[in-house]
């Protein structure tokens, strides 16, 4: 687990990129009840263009202790990296902590990591941590930027960009500095396409030349 980068004193609006990952069951087989849990958390926190914050950890599962044999398979992960990772309220405090550094835009590539954090703080009875921040789906961002019919995964996006992504894909902080890389070439071509208002021909000539050959 890492957490901060000396950059915790600032104040000021900030970006937060998150990447969950979540249990889940076995192919057609849901428990009784069965609720995704966050089992995984990759974030990175960027304020005036630098990185102040990186945040990688296993998260302890509570409703739903253990791993089925296909999370473990998808995601390369064991039984003991949650067991040793930090509770779920451990998490949730850092995240409203680093909220309240100032307003905040949460970045996320799809929208199921929100939809889960809200999930899992329902069920544990904790207040959700993002209160007053906007909320980016980079995926739908992209498909709108590009014109996309359909969705596109993390990865093929960066790749698409001629890119690759960094480190290995469904491992939470690789996948976060992912995310933010995209981010960062999306804003490049948004100010490449901004379009300057036009000039007008008074702009372009000067009119008082033409009104004195005139006189």
């Amino acid at each position: 687990m890492t957490v901060g980068l000396g950059g915790h004193q600032l104040k000021g609006d900030q970006l937060i990129i998150i990447d969950f990952e979540f249990s889940m069951p076995e192919r057609q087989q849901y428990p009784r009840g069965f609720y995704p849990e966050i089992i995984e958390t990759g974030l990175v926190a960027v304020q005036n263009g630098k990185v102040t914050d990186k945040f990688s950890s296993y998260v302890k599962l509570s409703a739903f202790p253990v791993l089925t044999k296909r999370c473990k398979q998808f995601l390369s992960i064991s039984q003991s990296d949650v067991d040793n990772g930090i509770p779920f309220h451990s998490l949730v405090q850092y995240l409203k902590e680093l909220n309240q550094r100032g307003k905040s835009k949460i970045i996320t590539w799809g929208n199921m990591d929100m939809k889960v954090l809200r999930q899992n703080c329902s069920k544990g009875g904790i207040d959700f941590p993002f209160k007053g921040g906007e909320f980016i789906d980079l995926s739908m961002e992209y498909k709108r930027f590009f014109g996309d019919q359909n969705q596109t995964g993390l990865w093929k996006a960066v790749q698409e960009y001629g890119r690759e992504g960094v480190g290995k894909h469904h491992k939470a902080l690789d996948d976060a500095l992912t995310t933010y890389h995209i981010y960062k070439l999306i804003e490049k071509d948004k100010k490449y396409l901004d379009k300057a208002e036009p000039t007008t021909i008074g702009d372009r000539i000067d009119l008082s030349k033409i009104f004195n050959q005139m006189a």
